[in-house]
C-alpha cells in the first residue's frame, strides 16, 4: 500500500473544523482506502456505511433513525448514490457540540452534486483526492507514473499488460454504470467516441465545433460532454490570462486529461516505447507536468492560466498569488534551453521567475536571466509558495 499521509493529514485537520468533509475524485482513485486509514487513526467510535452495498442500503432505510444517535466519526461512500441524506446531514451537523463528524465520499464535483452547496453551505469543506503524486513515489518511478497514469490499481498492477486491462475495464465500468448511476443517461459508444477524440485534442485549445461537426452533434452537446466529463475528474480546463495590451492573444481554454494512463488507453499507447514515437507524447508529458505543478503548488483553479499569442509565443502555465506571477513550462528533455517565446512570456507577463520543468534527475540550473531549467523529479523539493 502507497503511503498517502499528506491527503490524510489534510483530511484530519479539516474534520477538526468543519462537521461534514467531502472527499471528491474520480472512481478507483483511493478515496475508501484512505477512509479506512484515516478511521484505523480516529480516536473514537467510527462506522462506515457503504452505499452501494445493499445491506448498506437496507440499514438506511430511515436514516434519521440510523444516523441521529451515532457519535464520532461516520464515513458516507459513494454519497452521490443518496443524495436524499442531504438535508439530513445539514440538520446533524447543526447540533450542539457535534457529536459527530461525517466524511462523505463521491465520484462527482460539487457542480454535480448541486445538493452539497444547496444544503450544506457552511457546513461542509472539499478535499479532492487524485492519483498517485510524484511526492508519494520513488524517483525512478517517474516514467512508470507517467505511461500507466496514477490510479493505483493501473500503477500497482504486476506488468503493463494488467495495468492496461484494469483501465480498460475502468473506461467501460465508467461508461456503462458511474455515469447512469449520477442520473446521467447518454449512450456509452457515443461518449467514449467523444471521450477519445478529446484525447487526440489534449493539450490543445477547445474547440467545440470541430468536435460537433465531428460527432454530428451540436456545441451545446459537445459543452455537456465536456461538463459531464470534467465533473467526473476526466477532465480538466486551463484558463487563457489576457494582458489587455491590445495582443492577439487566444481566448478558448485548453483542455486535458486528467489521468495519462487513461489517455494513452483511449490513444492506443501500450507501452512506454509506443509513446515515445506517438505523435501526443509531448502534450501527454505537458499534461502530466503541470497537473503535478498545480497539485505541489496548492493552487486553486482561479489561480492558474496559460498564454498564447495567435503569432506563437506562448507560456505553458502561469501561476499568480498574492501579487505574484510565476511561469511555467513542460519540455520532454533532459537539455532545455531559454527560447525567445520564453522571453515574450516574461516580458508581457512580468513574470518574476520562468521554470522550465524538464525530463530527467538532478538539481535545478539556471538557464538565462529569471529563467531556471528544473527536472520533474526535484520539483517536490523546491519551494513556490507566495
Amino acid at each position: 500500500m502507497i503511503d498517502r499521509q499528506r491527503h490524510l493529514d489534510e483530511v484530519v485537520a479539516k474534520l477538526r473544523q468543519f462537521p461534514v468533509v467531502a472527499l471528491l475524485g474520480s472512481r478507483q482513485v483511493g478515496k475508501t482506502t484512505l477512509a479506512r486509514q484515516l478511521a484505523e487513526k480516529w480516536s473514537g467510535p467510527t462506522q462506515r456505511f457503504d452505499l452501494e452495498d445493499p445491506d448498506d442500503q437496507a440499514r438506511l432505510g430511515d436514516p434519521s433513525f440510523v444516523l441521529r444517535p451515532l457519535t464520532g466519526l461516520v464515513v458516507l461512500d459513494e454519497i452521490q448514490i443518496r443524495p436524499d441524506l442531504f438535508p439530513l446531514l445539514r440538520v446533524l451537523a447543526d447540533r450542539a457540540e457535534t457529536p459527530a463528524r461525517f466524511l462523505i465520499l463521491g465520484s462527482a464535483a460539487p457542480e454535480l452534486l448541486r445538493n452539497t452547496a444547496e444544503s450544506l453551505a457552511g457546513r461542509v469543506t472539499f478535499h479532492e483526492l487524485d492519483g498517485l503524486g510524484l511526492d508519494e513515489l520513488a524517483l525512478d518511478q517517474l516514467d512508470k507514473r507517467w505511461v500507466r497514469g496514477g490510479y493505483p490499481r493501473a500503477f500497482l498492477a504486476e506488468d503493463i499488460d494488467a495495468s492496461r486491462a484494469w483501465r480498460e475495464a475502468f473506461i467501460r465500468t465508467y461508461l456503462e454504470r458511474d455515469l447512469p448511476q449520477l442520473g446521467i443517461h447518454l449512450p456509452a459508444l457515443t461518449l467514449r467516441r467523444f471521450w477519445t477524440m478529446l484525447g487526440h485534442y489534449h493539450g490543445q485549445t477547445w474547440n467545440g465545433s470541430e468536435l460537433a461537426r465531428s460527432l454530428g452533434v451540436s456545441d451545446k452537446t459537445v459543452s455537456r460532454y465536456l461538463d459531464i466529463l470534467e465533473g467526473t475528474f476526466m477532465t480538466w480546463r486551463l484558463r487563457p490570462w489576457h494582458t489587455n495590451q491590445g495582443k492577439r492573444e487566444i481566448k478558448a481554454p485548453k483542455v486535458y486529461l486528467t489521468d495519462t494512463g487513461i489517455l494513452h488507453s483511449l490513444l492506443g499507447i501500450a507501452t512506454e516505447h509506443d509513446l515515445l514515437a506517438h505523435p501526443k507524447c509531448g502534450a501527454s508529458w505537458e499534461g502530466f507536468v503541470l497537473h503535478e505543478i498545480i497539485r505541489h503548488t496548492n493552487a486553486r483553479r482561479d489561480e492558474v492560466f496559460f498564454w498564447a499569442l495567435h503569432s506563437g509565443a506562448e507560456l505553458d502555465l502561469m501561476i499568480t498569488r498574492n501579487g505574484r506571477r510565476l511561469g511555467f513550462e513542460a519540455k520532454l528533455t533532459r537539455s532545455p534551453k531559454a527560447t525567445p517565446s520564453m522571453r515574450s512570456a516574461q516580458a508581457a507577463l512580468k513574470l518574476e521567475h520562468l521554470y522550465v520543468v524538464c525530463h530527467g534527475q538532478g538539481e535545478p540550473w539556471p538557464l538565462a536571466q529569471g529563467i531556471s531549467a528544473v527536472p520533474l523529479s526535484a520539483l517536490h523539493s523546491m519551494e513556490f509558495a507566495a
